[in-house]
């Protein structure tokens, strides 16, 4: 091939991608947005919620966790059937169902159904962050997935931006209107969304590259190529569930998540204590760390690509991290002191989540792959439920956030660790799978 050649398909390429990152990119992550938002608008609703219902920390730090039970206990079969089902039919049934229950909580009257009503959220979201990394597997090849992960998971950081002002004006202008209060309002505002962009998902998103009527067959070779579909060993789920280094993945992305939705959840309460009374003001100063974590997302994922280098990426982010929580412990008191160690750990936090999730779309590939990363996704993700619950009960037995900020720092540490022992970062789990299949099943 030319120098000539070689040059033609680098442009056609380029224009390619940049049309596919305007057709998929911004509609997934609205989607998310509002997923992350739904998530964690709790946050703010906790302070008229405690007032209203009589709520303690622990059973608010349960609740805000019991999100995350529903979600691990349904997410490996909802992503086992989506190459079966396709991605437009399972985001569309995940859109719809949790706005639906999401607006729905405006009807919580006390603890059972609080947590009756998180743990129903997290069973009809089960499959929808893993589900979009699969998706974009099929669509990006190892050189763009980490871009193409953080713009879209921009979505958390956006959903803080947003969603705090948002929330709060929320619950503060419309707190007694038609006889609800300011919360209940919000849950409704906040939710309705998802159900139109649960519609326009059938009409927005094609299943895989071949599917797609909008791409012409050059482009979808390319694609293919691009991505090593047409070359994809077809591995068993099982094949996958035995590679030790899917479990090692999951215990770190367990100790990414942990001080990531414990600072979710936890931030408005963290930013209060240092003096803030205000609720609006409250809501702009919340937004300041994620204004910060969708820069260092967007660098750390466009760092990572251009290097080709993945653990340090994620690794060095998670140890800073735990060093930066540590040091909020002694600025307790002292608003923006406070406030800037909290946005440089939350930023820390995210870029090692934003580059963690190349690393296992690069291992696995195939129809397994749903399930792969499903697998990590399900044992990782366990980890928003211990980190909002410890959080809570740390709090309740201690009165401050000295043990908290603590039990936060331990679980980053811990993450780069695993991640920095975890050298073998090339070589795709379905061919070390290979390798342990018996000879009966080959």
């Amino acid at each position: 091939m030319t120098a000539r050649q070689t040059l033609r398909e680098s442009d056609a390429a380029r224009a390619l991608y940049n049309r596919l990152n305007w057709r998929l990119l911004p509609f997934l992550l609205a989607c998310y947005m509002f997923a992350y938002l739904d998530r964690v608008n709790v946050g703010f609703a906790k302070f008229q919620m405690q007032s209203d219902l009589g709520f303690s920390d622990a059973a608010y730090g349960v609740g805000a966790g019991i999100f995350f039970l529903g979600y691990v206990l349904f997410e490996l079969p909802s992503n086992l059937l989506l190459p079966k089902i396709g991605a437009r039919k399972t985001f569309s049934r995940i859109l719809v169902l949790w706005g639906i229950t999401s607006a729905c909580m405006l009807f919580v009257r006390n603890v059972p159904m609080f947590y009756g009503m998180r743990f129903l959220l997290g069973i009809f979201e089960a499959g929808f962050a893993p589900g979009m990394i699969y998706y974009l597997s099929c669509w990006y090849g190892p050189t763009r997935m980490a871009r193409a992960i953080a713009i879209v998971f921009l979505a958390g950081p956006l959903g803080g931006i947003v969603g705090g002002p948002l929330s709060a004006w929320l619950i503060s202008a419309l707190s007694g209107v038609h006889g609800l209060a300011g919360w209940q309002w919000m849950f409704l505002v906040e939710g309705l969304p998802c159900i139109v962009l649960g519609v326009l998902t059938l009409f927005v998103l094609s299943n895989r590259p071949a599917d797609a009527r909008w791409l012409s067959a050059d482009e979808k070779q390319l694609l293919e190529s691009e991505t090593g579909v047409a070359h994809a060993h077809n591995h068993s789920f099982k094949a996958v569930a035995r590679d030790p280094r899917v479990y090692l993945l999951a215990f770190a992305y367990f100790s990414i998540i942990f001080p990531i939705y414990a600072i979710s959840f936890w931030l408005p309460t963290l930013i209060k204590e240092q003096g803030v009374s205000d609720t609006l003001r409250l809501g702009w100063y919340v937004a300041i760390p994620y204004v910060a974590a969708g820069i260092g997302m967007y660098v750390a994922g466009r760092s990572s690509d251009r290097s080709g280098e993945r653990r340090l990426h994620c690794a060095l982010p998670a140890l800073i991290g735990a060093l930066l929580l540590i040091a909020s412990i002694f600025t307790q008191g002292h608003l923006f002191a406070t406030l800037a160690l909290l946005t440089a750990a939350t930023a820390m936090m995210w870029m090692a989540y934003t580059v963690f999730w190349a690393m296992p779309a690069e291992y696995i590939k195939g129809p397994a792959a749903a399930g792969g990363i499903a697998l990590i996704n399900t044992i990782g993700l366990s980890g928003g439920f211990w980190g909002p619950a410890a959080i809570g009960w740390a709090r309740t037995a201690t009165g401050n956030s000295q043990l908290a900020l603590i039990v936060m720092a331990v679980m980053p540490v811990i993450a780069g660790l695993l991640i920095l022992a975890n050298r073998s970062t090339r070589k795709p789990v379905h061919e070390a799978a290979e390798l342990t299949l018996s000879p009966e099943s080959n």
